[in-house]
């Protein structure tokens, strides 16, 4: 807003961006509402390319991905002119979304929404706090669609989660903007020495050991079990991964895609589930109907395949609650 002297920030329904003041309005998930109106205003939600569960294609499901790029791009640039990009400052977004749901971008849609924002004098800015560092086979998420946002956001893998740190980084041109003008912002441990040598030491290790590389050759592996669980449980509607950023969509019934809890809800069969995976020993984030899978970069097949052995006994659960 300082650099742009604009007001409006756009951001997706499907996003979790932190629970401060400025984060918890960009957020479009429900952590968001119970804070409002105490919110900060002039942020204005627009919809995910979310394939599974699109509402423009649920009539379509076959549609191409060249056409669905495009109409969920056109649906961005209508929100643009309908709020004015006069008073836009910013469009905010995860790279690939985290606890929504693991939504990887369709082939074009990054570098769509670059060119709009180009268009339209916007700044893009990407959440890598989950997608960072490695997590999808990349140093960023944003390198395996060439994108360059003007603003970006990082932390947990940014110290391997060994001390808490968050980083922003910004083209040089908007940094400028504050040897003028001071940012009237900070926490009391802003550039905690700890954190800053914890940072230090992730990224030596993880170029020094090529756990970046490791992620993406064992994300494959990932992808390939995940692909397996899709012919063997009724339950599982659908699995997404890129890297070691894995989901999957537990379902009560394939066709009519019926999620196994509401939106923003949970359900008798998740709850079965998680205690069942955590009583054998397994960690996995499970959010409303869907289940995260967010290993170590470092895990090996080995580690994986004892896992997903686990997941499997796992989903005999959900499976029981599948309508035929």
């Amino acid at each position: 807003r300082a650099y742009t002297g604009k007001t409006k920030i756009l951001a997706r329904y499907r996003s979790y961006h932190g629970a401060s003041y400025g984060a918890l309005a960009l957020t479009g998930d429900p952590r968001r509402t119970a804070w409002e109106p105490a919110v900060m205003p002039g942020v204005v939600h627009f919809l995910d390319p979310y394939r599974y569960r699109s509402v423009f294609h649920q009539n379509q499901p076959e549609v191409s991905e060249t056409q669905f790029t495009r109409e969920y791009l056109a649906h961005l640039e209508e929100i643009i002119q309908f709020e004015n990009p006069n008073t836009i400052a910013a469009v905010m977004l995860e790279t690939v979304t985290g606890t929504n749901g693991i939504l990887i971008p369709p082939e074009g849609y990054l570098p769509g929404v670059r060119a709009l924002c180009d268009k339209y004098g916007i700044l893009l800015i990407t959440d890598e706090v989950m997608s960072g560092f490695g997590r999808t086979g990349e140093w960023f998420a944003v390198n395996h669609w060439k994108v360059v946002p003007d603003i970006m956001t990082m932390a947990k893998g940014l110290t391997s989660g060994y001390a808490p740190l968050g980083a922003v980084a910004m083209k040089p041109e908007i940094a400028a903007t504050f040897n003028e003008r001071v940012f009237e912002g900070g926490l009391t441990y802003n550039g905690h020495p700890i954190s800053l040598a914890a940072a230090i030491a992730t990224i030596e290790v993880m170029r020094e050991d090529h756990l970046v590389e490791k992620a993406r050759e064992t994300g494959k592996v990932m992808a390939d079990m995940l692909a397996e669980l899709v012919d063997r449980h009724p339950s599982v509607g659908e699995v997404r991964s890129l890297g070691l950023f894995g989901v999957i969509e537990i379902v009560k019934n394939r066709e009519t895609r019926e999620p196994m809890a509401p939106f923003g809800g949970s359900s008798p069969e998740m709850t079965a589930f998680r205690k069942y995976m955590l009583d054998q020993g397994v960690f996995l984030y499970t959010h409303w109907h869907t289940v995260l899978l967010i290993p170590p970069l470092i895990i090996s097949p080995d580690q994986l395949a004892e896992g997903f052995a686990v997941l499997e006994k796992g989903l005999e659960i959900t499976d029981q609650a599948v309508k035929n």
